[in-house]
């Protein structure tokens, strides 16, 4: 590839902001055409000729859920050394280290990543549909999702830094708070597990390579493409993608995973810790993403933290009584129930009226849900930043894989301004009060001097 080309494709990929600025119209009306391939991977593609690009994003049930609780890690850890290196391929093609691999995404003036969260590891590939480039940018992302190499030397090295990484993060309270909290809420569930020094050194290669034969198979696959292919050439790309990966046969049920339990009664925790702020936390388990009660929750939550300087949490604990800067509340749903959570820092003298008047701004919203005013404020708000969610091809991709992984209707981005719309405050109000219980939250607070936390750590 030439340095003249090499700088064109470059240029065309991260000009995809600015040419699909204004056209998110055309993107929302844009259908989404899914289908199975053969080996039982699931396609979903939005077809656009908007830009000369290809993204791909291609999802597993293979997050830090399905990590066994003595190696919590192996999901993030197995996913950062798929970038490693790729192994010789089957077809005599030459064994390449992360060096060499690195050279080669920037021939081709493409882009692959790979990354873990709590609930799926996902591929993603950015790339020219010039075809000369796309065929050759997909033929390596194959190799690289069929053929890691794992090398065993690179992992020690990469041990190492994660744990000097884990040592620094342990110094800092928001971390000690985030660890607390997590446990708190989900108690055995996969979705509270840490990782540590100790999760860490029971990770070997060999455990990398084995996740990958069970949990990688194209039978659970889930493949979202968006871009200037047709779908005859998006099914030839998707059946090159992953063709490398264990046939049919290796295609076995995963293990169910329970749900995230409920509180059954409050929980507190006051962790001493010398720090000019103490870090607070308070929530429960929130609710699954397929819940009907989405919309509702969304706009409610905006009303009470998660609008920002307009939010009743904002107005009653920063604006009226100065005890903290920032404040906010969020859900973060998943394939189980995430954390619903508000989160804040004060001076650790003034961490107990925070927690009071924060607890007391929730209980009365659960209780009355929004005024007819703060819907109406919050609809013109978050319908109103609906275009920027679709104003460029990364941002369309991840909303189809969103769509894809979560198994939401195909027309979900076309019926959402009309969904949210129809949402009222007797709604709000009834989806808070089935999914946050006020008097049974966790509650974290970080920082203080021993002395004063163990004088405070009655519950209120």
């Amino acid at each position: 590839m030439t340095k003249t080309l090499k700088k064109t494709a470059c240029a065309l990929l991260f000009a995809g902001v600015a040419a699909l600025t204004g056209m998110t119209g055309a993107h929302a009306a844009l259908p989404i055409q899914h289908w199975t391939l053969a080996n039982g991977a699931k396609i979903y593609l939005v077809s656009t000729n908007a830009l000369p690009i290809v993204d791909m994003q291609l999802d597993f049930d293979a997050g830090s859920r399905r990590d066994p609780a003595p190696q919590a890690g192996l999901a993030s850890t197995t996913a950062a050394m798929v970038e490693k290196g790729v192994r010789a391929g089957k077809g005599g093609e030459p064994a390449l280290d992360q060096n060499a691999l690195g050279e080669a995404w920037a021939d081709l003036g493409a882009s692959f990543d790979v990354s873990a969260g709590t609930d799926r590891t996902s591929y993603s590939l950015r790339t020219l549909s010039d075809p000369a480039l796309l065929n050759k940018a997909v033929a390596l992302a194959s190799r690289e999702i069929g053929e890691p190499a794992f090398p065993d030397d690179v992992w020690q090295r990469e041990r190492e830094r994660i744990n000097a990484a884990i040592k620094e993060a342990n110094t800092k309270p928001a971390t000690v708070a985030g660890r607390a909290f997590a446990q708190t809420v989900y108690g055995t569930h996969p979705y509270g597990q840490e990782v540590t020094e100790e999760t860490l050194a029971r990770i070997d290669t060999a455990a990398m390579r084995q996740r990958y034969e069970q949990l990688m198979v194209p039978c659970r696959a889930k493949l979202s493409i968006v871009g200037a292919v047709t779908r005859a050439e998006a099914e030839t790309l998707a059946n090159m993608l992953l063709s490398r990966l264990p046939g049919p046969e290796a295609c076995t049920p995963l293990p169910a995973i329970a749900p995230v339990a409920a509180l059954t009664a409050p929980k507190e925790e006051r962790i001493p810790f010398d720090s000019a702020q103490a870090h607070v936390f308070i929530g429960q388990p929130g609710y699954p993403r397929k819940d009907p009660d989405h919309f509702a929750l969304t706009l409610g939550n905006y009303v009470l933290g998660g609008g920002g300087f307009v939010s009743r949490l904002t107005d009653q604990v920063r604006e009226k009584r100065g005890l903290t800067y920032s404040i906010y509340s969020g859900f973060a749903p998943g394939l189980e129930a995430g954390a619903f959570r508000i989160g804040f820092q004060t001076r650790p003298d003034q961490a107990e009226e925070a927690v009071k008047v924060s607890r007391e701004v929730l209980a009365k919203f659960v209780a009355e849900g929004p005024t007819a005013s703060e819907l109406k404020a919050a609809k013109d708000n978050v319908i109103g930043g609906f275009p920027l969610l679709l104003d460029s091809n990364r941002k369309l991709i991840g909303n189809v894989a969103n769509i894809a992984w979560h198994d939401l209707p195909l027309d979900y981005l076309d019926t959402w301004t009309a969904r949210m719309n129809a949402v009222t405050a007797a709604d709000i109000k009834a989806a808070f009060q089935r999914k946050l219980q006020p008097e049974r939250m966790v509650t974290v607070v970080v920082g203080g001097k021993p002395a004063q936390a163990s004088a405070k750590a009655q519950p209120q």
